[in-house]
């Protein structure tokens, strides 16, 4: 039998919660409306889109797909912000290919957009993965996270209240080699373009290292980390950046799946760092995903599927709930997003 075949049920008896509303209202700060991880609500009435918010309890969603290029961005502020303003938060982003064209004034360029952007509508900077694995610069060299060149534009986001929203690198596994030791084998296999093996590219612990002395040289810049800070795999790092950096935060869009199959040491880490956990998703408004992040977050629940369908989709393992206490979930939930991305309602 092939191991795509392979699909064993669970002979545990455990209790089965089904957490249809969140217990606070949510805003969701890490997802997308447009194709290939949203879905393509762009051609979709808007109070479609509005009913699947408020079915799942989501008050306020920031869509970071303004980061894949202005035209998007311009687009989103005019068919979900401009319709819904009380909804919708759009981040803009940074277009890394004027590079090769403008070469040592690239980032001033990009630092003076940023301002145009901010005019327009956008209220943050997303930054997208490749950077650090695959931007170069006017000479063909591949850009360190931390490459001081780019200062001006991380200081004009500071300076415009405009907070950053960065992912760099991936899970730690895709910068392993691929063979029966890598525990996302499958992913991989479906999805070969997502291995990252240094050589060529710079090993994992460079990269987020990069991004750790890049907050810390900005401090009057709010930085988000993605993904839980881009190292859900090793949540001791992650909360040593957050103790190094106050302006540090981070979202556990996608990660549930890691922060689960560790429940003690997350649950320590949402109670240390409750100020400093935004809640997203990064799959789009999707009902069941959300009330899988909801009894995740709500429960004590064990040995469940942390995403919808049969196989765990990043890995063959299930997780476990945290059940929150009230004053933390109401932070996770919206509290530290309404603080870090000026939310009001």
């Amino acid at each position: 039998m092939l191991l795509e075949h392979y699909k064993p049920r669970s002979k545990l008896v455990t209790r089965q919660s089904v957490v249809e509303k969140p217990r606070f209202p949510v805003i969701d700060a890490h997802n997308h409306l447009a194709p290939p991880f949203g879905g393509d609500w762009e051609e979709k009435p808007i109070n479609e889109l509005l009913d699947r918010m408020d079915a799942a309890g989501v008050i306020h969603y920031v869509d970071l797909d303004g980061g894949w290029g202005e035209d998007i961005l311009n687009r989103h502020l005019d068919l979900f912000k401009a319709r819904a303003p009380e909804r919708f938060t759009i981040f803009g982003g940074v277009d890394w290919n004027q590079w090769e064209y403008l070469g040592n004034r690239f980032p001033e360029w990009a630092a003076e957009r940023l301002r145009i952007q901010k005019a327009r509508g956008a209220e943050g900077l997303k930054i997208w993965k490749h950077f650090g694995l695959h931007v170069r610069d006017h000479t063909g060299a591949r850009v360190a996270v931390d490459d001081a060149r780019l200062d001006p534009v991380w200081q004009t986001a500071g300076e415009l209240g405009m907070p950053v929203l960065i992912h760099i690198a991936d899970p730690v596994a895709f910068f392993d080699p691929i063979d029966e030791t890598n525990e996302r084998w499958e992913e991989l296999g479906a999805h070969p373009d997502w291995s990252f093996p240094s050589p060529p590219f710079p090993p994992f612990l460079e990269i987020v290292n990069a991004l750790h002395r890049l907050v810390k040289r900005h401090p009057q810049t709010t930085f988000i980390g993605a993904h839980v800070g881009c190292y859900a795999e090793n949540l001791a790092w992650v909360g040593s950046v957050l103790d190094d950096c106050p302006n540090f935060f981070v979202d556990i869009a996608a990660r549930i799946g890691e922060l689960g199959r560790q429940p003690y040491t997350a649950r320590r880490f949402f109670l240390k760092y409750a100020d400093r956990i935004l809640f997203g998703t990064d799959v789009g408004p999707d009902l069941e995903t959300y009330r899988i992040y909801y009894r995740f977050l709500e429960t004590d629940d064990e040995y469940f599927n942390y995403n919808p369908g049969e196989i765990p989709l990043q890995g063959r393992w299930y997780i476990y709930g945290i059940f929150l206490p009230d004053e933390v979930l109401e932070k996770v939930y919206a509290g530290n997003a309404r603080r870090i991305l000026r939310i009001q309602g």
